[in-house]
């Protein structure tokens, strides 16, 4: 189910869920979107901004959650926010996910590459995404020492997949 910002309330329930289930998979922590944080209109604003939002469902139930921008300058879609709920994690869900966000970029802006990023210690969502053909791609830029240049440690890197798409594995 694609989301609109007037499903802000049910976007809030599975991402708050997520980053207290999975803090270390995230860029935010449960704390910047709880307490001052935690306000409708930030809610809709993130629903709003992001150009596709999904809620994934499980013997109708919410299963997990989606997310992927607009193409970049370099034509790459991103997807973000992925998350599985635990009762769903093992039934296909991540897999949905991918197959939503790689078929809806690839409709809605053709021959595009789709990119993510994700921690080198989450083994299952590495797994995912390798049986969905993406592989390493390296550090991503922004993960860059500013002063030198080097991407330093390797917490965090990139995958890519056949048709451009790649993967950022990340601090």
């Amino acid at each position: 189910m694609m989301l609109s910002p007037n499903d802000w309330q049910v976007w809030r329930s599975l991402r708050l869920a997520a980053l207290a289930d999975s803090p270390g998979a995230f860029g935010s922590a449960l704390a910047e979107w709880t307490g001052l944080g935690d306000a409708e209109q930030r809610w809709r604003g993130r629903l709003n901004t992001v150009e596709l939002n999904v809620l994934l469902t499980l013997e109708d139930q919410p299963a997990g959650m989606v997310s992927a921008t607009a193409p970049d300058r370099e034509g790459a879609v991103e997807m973000i926010s992925l998350w599985v709920v635990p009762f769903a994690r093992g039934h296909g869900v991540g897999d949905a996910a991918l197959d939503c966000v790689v078929g809806w970029a690839h409709a809605e802006f053709g021959d595009v590459s789709v990119v993510l990023s994700v921690k080198t210690d989450n083994t299952p969502a590495i797994q995912l995404y390798g049986r969905h053909g993406f592989t390493d791609a390296g550090r991503p830029p922004e993960f860059a020492d500013p002063r030198t240049g080097t991407r330093g440690d390797r917490s965090s890197c990139g995958l890519g997949r056949r048709s451009g798409h790649s993967i950022s594995l990340g601090v």
